[in-house]
Order: structure tokens, then sequence, then C-alpha cells
């Protein structure tokens, strides 16, 4: 019975990875060229806002990834807002954000009020664009978004939950809770 308790307690402290360091890697490449793919004619300015903490971390990726291919003038910018209670959103700078193509950067869309109250700063201005991005996106929409870039598109219950690891600003892996 003992051996049976703990070989249960093991399965329940594993993670299920559902995407690897490397798979994110490798996602992210293919993402910063999709993305690349719908800027490169365009010489405007192209600003990406990581929502925090770890979108941020995939923006930056992303950002190092599309500087070695386009060349458009790319700017970085983070974003916080409360994801229980979003209604306050901080920019770590604020730019003119009129005329410039943007890409708004999460790690997991659950039911996408995040991607949609991340939106709501530049609504006061003309951008030329807005998209977004995501490293996994699940399957139960409540809010009226859907990312442009998805880098895995998972099929969840309801209770379960994506984790994004992050480590010292490196994605190590994504698993479900």
């Amino acid at each position: 019975m003992l051996l049976l308790l703990k070989t249960y307690n093991q399965l329940m402290n594993e993670k299920q990875y559902v995407l690897s360091a490397t798979e994110i890697n490798i996602i992210i490449k293919r993402l910063a060229l999709q993305v690349a793919e719908n800027v490169s004619d365009d010489n405007t300015e192209f600003i990406v806002a990581g929502i925090m903490p770890r979108g941020f971390s995939i923006a930056q990726k992303i950002v190092n990834a599309l500087s070695a291919i386009i060349t458009n003038p790319i700017n970085l910018i983070s974003l916080t807002l409360d994801k229980d209670n979003p209604s306050e959103i901080v920019l770590d700078k604020q730019l003119d954000f009129n005329h410039k193509n943007m890409l708004i950067i999460d790690d997991v869309v659950n039911n996408g009020r995040t991607l949609t109250y991340a939106i709501k700063p530049f609504l006061n201005y003309l951008p030329n664009s807005i998209q977004t991005l995501v490293l996994v996106e699940r399957m139960y929409k409540l809010f009226p978004i859907k990312a442009d870039y998805i880098g895995l598109s998972i099929a969840t219950t309801k209770e379960d939950h994506i984790v994004v690891e992050e480590k010292e600003g490196e994605i190590i892996g994504a698993y479900l809770k």
C-alpha cells in the first residue's frame, strides 16, 4: 500500500509537459517568420507589447528572432495588468501608437479576457494594425478575440490549466496542470 501511495504521489507531482524548451524555441522561430511575412513589406515601425511576466519573455524572444529577418524598426514594450481584474493597464513606455503596426504577446490564451483588455490602451490611437500572438491557445473563449499567431492549440477541459514555466527569463516548458 505504501508503494502504491508513493507511486500515486510521484505521478501527481510530475508535470505533464505539452511543450519542451526545444519545441518552444522552434515554435518561436516559426512564429517570428509568420509575423515577418505580414510586416516585411511595410517599413512602418513595429511595436511589440509583451504581457508581463511570461508574455514579455516570449516577446523578447520574438523580437530577437524578428530583428534578424526584418528591417522594420522594432520597439519592445511591456504591458502589466491584473489578469483576474484587468481594469488598470500599465505600459512601461508611453509612445505614439498612431500609424504603427502592433503585436500583443501573451503566454496562454484561456478565455480571451487578458488579450481583450490588453488592446485597451491602444484604442485611443489609430494604429495601422493590432495583431495578437500566443504560445499556447486553449479552446474556451468567453471573449470575442482570436489570436492571429498560435504556437500550439490544445483542447483541454475547463478545469485544466496550461502553465508556461519560466526561469531567469528563459521559457523552459509548458505543462498541463
